[in-house]
Protein backbone atom coordinates (compact mmCIF):
# COMPACT_ATOMS: atom_id res chain seq x y z
CA UNK A 1 0.00 0.00 0.00
CA UNK A 2 1.23 3.30 -1.32
CA UNK A 3 2.06 6.22 1.32
CA UNK A 4 -0.46 8.64 1.94
CA UNK A 5 0.35 11.84 3.19
CA UNK A 6 -1.69 13.91 5.22
CA UNK A 7 -0.87 16.81 6.71
CA UNK A 8 -2.53 19.61 9.02
CA UNK A 9 -5.33 20.92 6.25
CA UNK A 10 -5.99 17.26 5.38
CA UNK A 11 -6.49 16.54 8.83
CA UNK A 12 -8.56 19.29 9.55
CA UNK A 13 -10.68 18.54 6.42
CA UNK A 14 -11.13 14.95 8.08
CA UNK A 15 -11.77 16.21 11.01
CA UNK A 16 -14.74 18.34 9.95
CA UNK A 17 -16.29 15.78 7.25
CA UNK A 18 -16.38 13.19 9.93
CA UNK A 19 -18.00 14.77 12.69
CA UNK A 20 -20.31 16.18 9.84
CA UNK A 21 -20.47 14.63 6.66
CA UNK A 22 -23.39 17.41 5.15
CA UNK A 23 -21.06 20.08 5.65
CA UNK A 24 -20.39 21.69 2.19
CA UNK A 25 -16.96 22.09 0.75
CA UNK A 26 -17.57 25.76 1.25
CA UNK A 27 -18.13 25.52 4.92
CA UNK A 28 -15.37 23.29 4.77
CA UNK A 29 -13.24 25.31 3.22
CA UNK A 30 -13.92 28.56 5.35
CA UNK A 31 -13.50 26.71 8.34
CA UNK A 32 -10.28 25.95 7.75
CA UNK A 33 -9.29 29.25 5.98
CA UNK A 34 -8.39 27.51 2.08
CA UNK A 35 -10.21 28.40 -1.25
CA UNK A 36 -13.46 26.35 -2.08
CA UNK A 37 -11.24 24.86 -5.08
CA UNK A 38 -8.31 23.97 -2.99
CA UNK A 39 -10.41 22.24 -0.70
CA UNK A 40 -12.97 20.65 -2.86
CA UNK A 41 -9.47 18.92 -4.63
CA UNK A 42 -8.09 17.71 -1.32
CA UNK A 43 -11.50 16.08 -0.74
CA UNK A 44 -11.09 14.50 -4.03
CA UNK A 45 -7.88 13.36 -3.58
CA UNK A 46 -8.70 11.92 -0.18
CA UNK A 47 -11.49 10.22 -1.47
CA UNK A 48 -9.39 8.52 -4.33
CA UNK A 49 -6.62 7.45 -1.63
CA UNK A 50 -9.53 5.60 -0.28
CA UNK A 51 -9.16 7.62 3.20
CA UNK A 52 -12.43 8.91 2.73
CA UNK A 53 -14.20 5.86 2.09
CA UNK A 54 -18.01 6.77 2.32
CA UNK A 55 -20.46 9.25 2.95
CA UNK A 56 -23.11 8.05 5.40
CA UNK A 57 -25.74 8.99 7.96
CA UNK A 58 -26.53 7.15 10.38
CA UNK A 59 -29.71 6.07 12.37
CA UNK A 60 -31.31 5.84 15.57
CA UNK A 61 -31.30 1.85 15.99
CA UNK A 62 -34.06 2.80 18.22
CA UNK A 63 -36.21 4.36 16.12
CA UNK A 64 -36.11 1.83 13.77
CA UNK A 65 -36.98 -1.10 15.43
CA UNK A 66 -33.32 -2.22 16.51
CA UNK A 67 -32.72 -1.71 19.71
CA UNK A 68 -30.77 -4.86 21.18
CA UNK A 69 -27.09 -4.84 19.98
CA UNK A 70 -25.39 -8.42 20.40
CA UNK A 71 -22.21 -9.52 20.40
CA UNK A 72 -21.15 -12.57 19.34
CA UNK A 73 -18.64 -15.33 19.39
CA UNK A 74 -17.63 -17.85 17.21
CA UNK A 75 -15.30 -21.02 17.61
CA UNK A 76 -15.17 -22.93 14.54
CA UNK A 77 -12.89 -26.25 14.44
CA UNK A 78 -12.64 -25.64 10.57
CA UNK A 79 -10.17 -23.31 9.22
CA UNK A 80 -9.94 -24.33 5.45
CA UNK A 81 -11.14 -21.61 2.65
CA UNK A 82 -14.20 -23.73 1.73
CA UNK A 83 -15.61 -23.01 5.36
CA UNK A 84 -14.51 -19.20 5.40
CA UNK A 85 -16.24 -18.52 2.02
CA UNK A 86 -19.18 -20.59 3.41
CA UNK A 87 -19.27 -18.45 6.81
CA UNK A 88 -18.65 -15.26 4.80
CA UNK A 89 -22.23 -16.17 2.45
CA UNK A 90 -23.99 -16.56 5.60
CA UNK A 91 -23.08 -13.40 6.94
CA UNK A 92 -23.36 -11.22 4.11
CA UNK A 93 -27.08 -12.54 3.97
CA UNK A 94 -28.01 -11.15 7.58
CA UNK A 95 -29.25 -7.55 7.58
CA UNK A 96 -28.72 -7.62 10.99
CA UNK A 97 -25.17 -8.35 10.98
CA UNK A 98 -23.21 -5.10 11.07
CA UNK A 99 -19.79 -6.01 11.50
CA UNK A 100 -17.49 -9.57 10.98
CA UNK A 101 -14.25 -9.98 12.61
CA UNK A 102 -11.47 -12.56 12.56
CA UNK A 103 -10.19 -12.73 15.65
CA UNK A 104 -6.89 -14.15 17.62
CA UNK A 105 -6.69 -15.68 20.64
CA UNK A 106 -9.45 -17.82 21.95
CA UNK A 107 -12.05 -16.46 19.26
CA UNK A 108 -12.18 -16.89 16.10
CA UNK A 109 -14.67 -14.50 15.28
CA UNK A 110 -16.80 -11.60 16.64
CA UNK A 111 -19.99 -10.39 14.93
CA UNK A 112 -22.27 -7.39 16.31
CA UNK A 113 -25.39 -7.18 15.29
CA UNK A 114 -28.60 -5.62 15.90
CA UNK A 115 -32.06 -7.06 16.79
CA UNK A 116 -35.70 -6.02 17.69
CA UNK A 117 -35.62 -8.58 20.31
CA UNK A 118 -35.10 -11.94 21.96
CA UNK A 119 -37.02 -13.76 19.43
CA UNK A 120 -35.37 -11.62 16.57
CA UNK A 121 -32.20 -12.86 18.18
CA UNK A 122 -33.00 -16.26 17.76
CA UNK A 123 -34.07 -15.97 14.26
CA UNK A 124 -30.65 -14.61 13.57
CA UNK A 125 -28.90 -17.42 15.24
CA UNK A 126 -30.85 -20.20 13.17
CA UNK A 127 -29.63 -18.56 10.43
CA UNK A 128 -25.51 -18.50 11.59
CA UNK A 129 -25.67 -22.02 12.88
CA UNK A 130 -26.24 -23.17 9.08
CA UNK A 131 -22.51 -22.03 8.91
CA UNK A 132 -21.50 -25.50 10.52
CA UNK A 133 -20.22 -23.32 13.93
CA UNK A 134 -18.34 -25.38 16.37
CA UNK A 135 -19.61 -22.85 19.49
CA UNK A 136 -21.73 -19.58 19.45
CA UNK A 137 -22.09 -17.58 22.57
CA UNK A 138 -23.94 -14.12 22.58
CA UNK A 139 -23.50 -11.13 24.84
CA UNK A 140 -26.05 -8.49 24.72
CA UNK A 141 -25.51 -4.54 25.00
CA UNK A 142 -27.53 -3.18 28.17
CA UNK A 143 -26.29 0.06 28.22
CA UNK A 144 -23.70 2.19 25.80
CA UNK A 145 -21.39 4.67 27.34
CA UNK A 146 -19.80 5.58 24.84
CA UNK A 147 -19.89 5.05 20.63
CA UNK A 148 -18.57 6.69 18.04
CA UNK A 149 -17.42 6.64 14.28
CA UNK A 150 -14.94 9.38 14.90
CA UNK A 151 -11.09 8.06 14.72
CA UNK A 152 -8.99 10.00 16.34
CA UNK A 153 -6.31 12.14 14.33
CA UNK A 154 -4.11 12.61 16.47
CA UNK A 155 -1.64 9.74 14.86
CA UNK A 156 -1.34 11.27 11.62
Amino acid sequence: MPEIKIDKQDQAILSLVQNDATLSVGEVANRIGISKSACWRRIQRLEHQGVIRDRVTLLSPEHVNLPLTVYISIRTNQHNDHWAEQFKRAVDGIPQVLEVYRMSGELDYLIKAVVPDMPGYDLLYKHLIKADLFDVSASFVMETFKQTTELPLTSI
